[in-house]
């Protein structure tokens, strides 16, 4: 999935005119999607950051993959240790899903971005899993904020200009189990903080592989959003004249 939804974000810059110098993969894992970035912006640098310390290459490998000017950094979106306009293409493909305070990280990315830097990310939407939280109840499926409230917490971020889309992908399964097995393979649990934390048991899982027996799609609402970091403000102040004419 998280490589279907780059190869689209890919092809939306190709409507973007953009030279960055740096680019951070904001939620990288194990940066999938840095080869392509490469290639799109030749001699720019690139920052490979996750989390999670083990989804990152290995120390130097990515260096060796893609040459000079590459680098893994584990750290928190929470707080960058990037200097403040630092780079010109911030890049987050499907990773702003697990952030408990998304506003708070859209002001690090955008005090990380340099004047007229771009933010290009993915994420996903409430409609996501709908047939499984159907068959398993809302609290055991992970909850997605809406494109809309991500569109307003870019403007309350400081962004300038953001742009919000949508689809809808669909994966199909032989059987619904085969759904819980992929969720269960790839690690992506339900990360909601007020998710139930007791053993849901075997006559629970025996049931929602019941109820999943004859569903055959998993759905995934796939939220696309861009905005640029707005250029300072000129501190040269113009004085203006103003003359009222009196009959």
């Amino acid at each position: 999935m998280e490589a279907e939804v780059a190869a689209r974000m890919l092809a939306r810059l190709d409507y973007v005119k953009l030279e960055p110098r740096r680019i951070l993969d904001a939620g990288s894992g194990p940066a999938r999607d840095a080869a392509a970035l490469v290639r799109r912006y030749r001699g720019a640098e690139l920052i490979a950051l996750d989390f999670a310390r083990a989804m990152l290459p290995r120390a130097g490998r990515l260096e060796r993959w893609l040459g000079r000017g590459t680098l893994a950094v584990c750290a928190d979106l929470n707080r960058l240790p990037l200097a403040p306009q630092s780079v010109q293409l911030v890049w987050c493909n499907m990773a702003l899903h697990w952030v408990s305070e998304p506003l708070a990280v859209l002001r690090e990315l955008e005090r990380v971005l340099s004047s007229d830097g771009l933010l290009m990310f993915s994420t996903l939407g409430p409609d996501t899993l709908k047939e499984l939280r159907a068959a398993a109840g809302a609290g055991r499926v992970h909850a997605f904020i809406d494109m809309h409230d991500w569109g307003d917490m870019l403007v309350a971020a400081g962004f300038h200009a953001p742009v919000m889309d949508m689809e809808m992908i669909a994966l199909e399964y032989p059987h619904g189990a085969r759904l819980l097995d992929d969720l269960r393979a790839s690690g992506q649990p339900n990360a909601c903080l007020d998710r139930p934390r007791s053993l849901a048991g075997r006559a629970f899982a025996d049931a929602l592989r019941g109820r999943l027996a004859d569903e055959r799609r998993a759905s995934y609402e796939v939220v696309y959003g861009h905005a640029w970091k707005r250029a300072p403000i000129s501190s040269e102040v113009k004085t203006v004249r103003v003359f009222k004419r009196f009959s």
